[in-house]
């Protein structure tokens, strides 16, 4: 029996979607072979869980109220522009997210309360949004120009008023998420 494919994230406000996607257009004027996230899908995941069964599904929900009936809503700001790895060795393209004491104080209070339920500490966790996936290094000096050109750039602030737990079908045309469950922060 396979589990359903889950993971916790935010959601990026509609408003800042487009300022995102024009970051996108700039990667895709270089001839390289990076496969892009599409802008609907984009979001800052919490925790990746991979395939779970629904009874894991219920106690991910539990944790997740556990943590969160101590948050308030809180703002984040979209900021500049890095890779995984690192430069030299790209394979993820990201936009950030700024230091945000709340932020850090949610994701490392999630983090353990996962981990008690099984799933692996994160380690040297950086605040991102995935927006391409290098493929091999062809034109690699384009990419890197286009992030020096936008690595200070600013996004924009949002707010921070829900979690998601999210379903993910992997499909041929990329992944399909659901909302399984919608957690609201405090007012």
């Amino acid at each position: 029996m396979s589990g359903v494919r889950s993971f916790l994230a935010i959601e990026i406000e509609p408003n800042l979607k487009p300022l995102i996607n024009n970051l996108i257009k700039e990667f895709k004027k270089t001839d390289t072979n990076i496969k892009y996230v599409s802008t609907e899908n984009i979001h800052l995941t919490l925790k990746f869980f991979g395939d779970v069964s629904e009874d894991m599904l219920k106690k991910i929900e539990i944790a997740t109220n556990k943590v969160i009936k101590n948050f308030k809503q809180f703002n984040i700001r979209l900021e500049r522009l890095g890779t995984f790895p690192n430069s030299n060795h790209i394979k993820v393209i990201w936009v950030g997210i700024n230091e945000s004491s709340d932020l850090e104080l949610l994701e490392q209070k999630l983090d353990t309360e996962f981990n008690k339920l099984g799933f692996k500490k994160e380690k040297n966790y950086i605040s991102h949004l995935t927006i391409g996936r290098m493929k091999n290094p062809k034109n690699k000096k384009q990419v890197q120009k286009v992030l020096k050109e936008n690595n200070e750039v600013l996004i924009g602030e949002m707010k921070v008023k829900n979690l998601h737990l999210k379903k993910s079908t992997l499909t041929s045309k990329g992944p399909i998420y659901e909302d399984l469950k919608v957690f609201k922060l405090n007012e």
